[in-house]
């Protein structure tokens, strides 16, 4: 992902938090599971960064003929 500091102060911290949802076979959605991580800080003034996140869910909350989507994803700076 790819992250813009559009203001005029450094963006210091800040949390992503990736909603990932598990889907059934008929394409009912049965759960969200939340994960964060931390954002890649500092990010000066009117720089960017890019980060790789992997999200993981253990096996057991995935039975077989179900799929995973990571359908929403939110920043929050501090």
């Amino acid at each position: 992902m790819e992250f813009r500091n559009t203001g005029g102060t450094p963006a210091r911290s800040g949390t992503i938090t990736f909603a990932t949802h598990i889907i059934g076979a008929l394409g009912v959605d049965w759960a969200t599971i939340r994960s964060s991580q931390p954002l890649p800080a500092p990010i000066a003034a009117g720089a960017k960064k890019s980060q790789t996140y992997t999200v993981c869910l253990e096996s057991w909350r995935v039975p077989l003929g179900m799929r995973v989507e990571t359908q929403d994803v939110s920043a929050v700076w501090e």
